[in-house]
């Protein structure tokens, strides 16, 4: 049974509710908010939390995602990566990878938050590195601080950018992707706009009224509507146009014929806001 919001004991995540939006920051500042294993375990559980909360009173519609002390995320930890160094030196051969299994655990981290129903919004300051950098990749939508400083790392320390390349591929293109995976790229919030990375790029004192501005988009927009909009669109990925024709036709019938399609039209027709709106 998954545990309530309310009653979650976290550490390297701060969880705060404010009506239908779940704010979620990562936790340690001392360390730039650096992905732990902790954070990830964490992370997943808030989402998942959220995600149970769908069709009661209290449902949450959207999640925030932004770091505590001025940074979003300053990649892996190290700690955890130097243990599991250690476990794989002491490993038999035909026992689990134990890096393999550190890195895959960030992996379906990104999955789980790129594939949510509920829309995802990241707030990005100071430092957003590798891990970081693939969690502005997967959100619906990036608001950056001009303080926000990008960096793909990984190929000047000797690795691979192995969870984040499909995430940066898909929000960047192949020619970006590539560009910035060869050079260990770096890029300021300025930089990050232009190549697609970000929608918007705000002074710091900007950032509140520019998020308070997509959060109302968002909580005016069907939350079932939207999370069947995010499933077709991830489907369109790899999926021909005019092989989808049939299935988003019927996904459409469904959608005007249930409870959100018919109060929507019915409130366009009154000239009033739907009920779902947050006013």
């Amino acid at each position: 049974m998954q545990q309530p919001l309310d009653a979650m004991q976290l550490g390297a995540v701060r969880a705060v509710s404010t009506g239908a939006t779940l704010h979620i920051y990562l936790n340690r500042p001392e360390a730039r908010n650096a992905m732990s294993l902790q954070m990830v375990a964490e992370l997943q559980q808030v989402l998942r939390a959220a995600e149970a909360t769908a069709g009661t009173p209290g449902a949450v519609r959207v999640v925030v995602l932004r770091g505590e002390g001025g940074h979003f995320c300053a990649g892996a930890d190290l700690k955890d990566m130097a243990g599991a160094r250690m476990r794989a030196m002491q490993r038999a051969e035909a026992d689990p990878d134990p890096i393999a299994e550190v890195n895959a655990a960030f992996g379906h981290l990104c999955a789980a938050y790129a594939n949510t129903p509920l829309a995802v919004v990241a707030v990005l300051e100071g430092t957003v590195m590798g891990g970081g950098f693939g969690l502005a990749c997967v959100a619906d939508v990036a608001i950056a601080s001009d303080t926000a400083a990008f960096r793909l790392p990984e190929t000047s320390l000797g690795v691979v950018p192995a969870q984040i390349a499909p995430f940066l591929v898909e929000r960047l293109g192949y020619s970006q992707a590539k560009r910035l995976a060869v050079t260990g790229g770096r890029l300021d919030a300025a930089g990050a706009l232009a190549v697609g990375l970000v929608h918007e790029r705000m002074p710091p004192e900007g950032i509140a009224a520019a998020l308070d501005k997509v959060l109302a988009d968002i909580l005016a927009c069907a939350p079932g509507a939207l999370a069947a909009t995010k499933a077709l669109m991830r489907k369109a990925r790899f999926t021909a146009a005019a092989d989808l024709v049939t299935e988003a036709a019927a996904i459409f019938s469904q959608a005007a014929q249930g409870p959100e399609g018919q109060e929507g039209m019915t409130a366009f027709i009154q000239k009033r806001k739907p009920q779902w709106a947050v006013t």
